[in-house]
């Protein structure tokens, strides 16, 4: 596959379609300021729509994994249809948006068919790019990190697009990614075929294989972290902090996460996978044990240590998923890491609800402390990797 060159439109076509797919995961936190004032729905709404829709994408990624959807059909194939049963989803919570009931099963349908779209990008990424993984899933991931900041850019603008005409837009985009992916790419050349069975034992490979399990484990430490700072960051401004300017500061921190995805998928070519994901997420481990020092240091060092977190704590994602996607069997790469985004994104939905309960009578500079948690044990399970990387170069 990788004796002949990859055309050059691939990637940037893979990002776009990527970054607009799952530009549904944020049609309704965008919007949802709007409808609070208008439908007088209390802030805790915004809570129970995000759970519903990381659940329905857990029992997604769950059953893509156990019946090994993205490996059995075309992976393109799977992504078209997904994004436009997103897309359909998007547009009946905007025709059924004042039941909240309903809209809440609209999310959660949302989610399930985000498993379609998120992991399956990155399988076809892995097909693509068997060399220079970690650099392709470094500019795929960003886009979805600056993807992931942008409800708080879109709330900072204010009401320059009424609610319905976004949540229309975002259903529009992500039909396009389905197609704009669907005709610009195809099979790579000498892609391993696809399977006509049900995978139980390669996806066992994420316990039974040293190397598998290693890079596993220390992602679902990273996935400890990772959603529960997105959440925790507004409360930390939200100390020096509101309004606009709050919207804004968040965007920038958390959108900084993408030049951590890049530069690491940069630096990876050169260092290796292993070591660039180590680095990072021992980063961001220090980045937890330093808030007792820093929620009350002057505003330089406040600011910057948040954009560090920022920077790093998402830095290490693309460089686990390219060190699960190498070491998986071939032919059930799809299943093996729609499986680890199912279990981790369960790991994420534990801690983000410990944490938010924790903090309404915890102080912030006691609690961010214990979000090290995660990277240390992850930095655990991926050492073995980290040290074969530095006794192979």
């Amino acid at each position: 596959m990788q004796d002949r060159p990859v055309p050059r439109h691939i990637l940037p076509v893979i990002v776009l379609a990527q970054l607009l797919g799952t530009s549904l995961w944020f049609a309704v936190n965008a919007v949802m300021p709007d409808l609070q004032r208008e439908l007088g729905w209390p802030t805790s709404t915004v809570g129970t729509l995000t759970s519903a829709l990381q659940f329905g994408f857990i029992l997604g990624t769950l059953v893509f994994a156990l019946l090994a959807l993205a490996d059995r059909f075309a992976p393109r194939q799977v992504f078209l249809v997904c994004a436009l049963a997103g897309a359909g989803c998007t547009v009946g919570a905007w025709a059924m948006v004042r039941d909240q009931d309903a809209l809440m099963l609209w999310r959660f349908a949302t989610g399930f068919f985000l498993a379609g779209i998120y992991p399956v990008g990155m399988k076809i990424a892995a097909q693509w790019y068997s060399k220079g993984l970690g650099g392709a899933l470094g500019f795929l991931i960003g886009a979805l990190v600056l993807g992931s900041a942008s409800p708080h850019a879109l709330r900072a603008l204010g009401d320059a697009l009424p609610w319905p005409t976004l949540m229309l837009g975002v259903a529009a985009l992500a039909a396009l990614g389905g197609v704009l992916l669907y005709l610009c790419t195809g099979d790579p050349p000498g892609a391993v075929a696809r399977v006509t069975t049900l995978q139980w034992r390669a996806l066992g490979t994420v316990w039974t294989d040293r190397r598998v399990r290693s890079s596993v484990l220390g992602y679902f430490g990273h996935m400890w972290e990772l959603y529960t700072m997105w959440v925790l960051v507004p409360l930390i401004l939200a100390t020096r902090l509101q309004g606009t300017g709050l919207s804004w500061a968040a965007f920038f921190v958390l959108g900084a996460g993408a030049l951590g995805c890049v530069a690491g998928g940069l630096v990876s070519q050169r260092f290796g996978s292993a070591r660039v994901a180590g680095s990072l997420l021992g980063t961001s481990g220090l980045c937890c044990l330093a808030a007792p020092w820093l929620i009350g240091a002057p505003d330089i060092l406040f600011y910057a240590w948040l954009v560090l977190w920022g920077i790093s704590v998402a830095g290490d994602s693309p460089q686990f998923s390219t060190l699960t996607a190498r070491n998986a069997p071939p032919q059930a790469v799809g299943s093996v890491l729609t499986l680890t985004n199912s279990i981790g994104f369960a790991i994420s939905i534990v801690s983000i609800l410990l944490f938010v309960f924790l903090a309404e009578t915890v102080p912030l500079q006691h609690l961010v402390p214990w979000l090290a948690l995660g990277p240390a044990l992850g930095l655990w399970a991926l050492w073995p990797l980290v040290r074969a990387e530095r006794l192979s170069r």
